[in-house]
């Protein structure tokens, strides 16, 4: 069952506000000039009306200015946001996890000491695998895992990028935008019942591959003995 969220107090929402100005100021240049334009633009026109209308333009003026800052803080902290976490190990997964929507992410489902790793989506678009790392070797991880998906996630559409810059991968700051534009092929009780598979196939024990260790080899003659019997 899904957790009740906390509930956030007024005081903890603005220094959660103030955090993310302080983030998107030190990362976005423009983020300062742009947070003064919507502030005296609005205001200057307040100013303006309330000469010629009367007061009752100054309260809708004061709206008019936050909801400019509210709308340029979104934006630039996003983009800054998509920068910071540019070539960052893992930051596939976490955009996926702060993503709004029914999207069941398990990271770094198949990796290598390289970091180089495979993150495992579920969604109503389908099974999503992104991957990071080297393009050459996160290839190779992502064919091991579309093999592995194909035994249990039967016609369930299956989607896979690699992130990156180069050609034939997708920037991580459209990943979003990339992943809310796919097709919504499977209903909330597919994405229950293909989440629990794909659980289920992740929860079974491997045989680990290599010789098998002296300690765990069966007695010489044991096989004999059983024979015997």
């Amino acid at each position: 069952m899904a957790k009740p969220q906390e509930k956030v107090s007024f005081g903890q929402r603005l220094k959660q506000i103030g955090m993310v100005f302080q983030f998107t100021a030190k990362q976005d240049r423009w983020f300062a000039p742009l947070v003064a334009a919507a502030v005296l633009i609005p205001i200057a026109l307040t100013v303006v009306a309330t000469i010629f209308w009367g007061w009752i333009f100054m309260p809708l003026g004061i709206l008019f200015t936050l909801l400019a800052v509210l709308i340029v803080l979104n934006l630039r902290s996003n983009k800054a946001m998509m920068n910071a976490a540019e070539g960052q190990p893992g930051a596939a997964a976490q955009i996926m996890e702060s993503m709004r929507g029914d999207w069941r992410v398990t990271p770094a489902v198949s990796s290598t000491t390289q970091m180089d790793m495979v993150h495992l989506v579920v969604g109503r678009p389908g099974v999503i695998l992104l991957a990071e790392g080297n393009p050459q070797r996160v290839r190779g991880l992502l064919g091991q895992e579309k093999r592995r998906l194909a035994k249990v996630i039967g016609s369930a559409p299956l989607h896979d990028y690699v992130i990156g810059q180069g050609d034939d991968e997708l920037p991580i700051r459209k990943l979003r935008t990339t992943l809310m534009r796919l097709p919504r092929s499977l209903s909330g009780k597919d994405v229950n019942a293909l989440d629990k598979r794909l659980k289920a196939l992740s929860a079974r024990p491997q045989m680990p591959k290599g010789a098998i260790p002296k300690n765990m080899r069966p007695p010489r003659g044991a096989f004999r003995q059983t024979r015997g019997r």
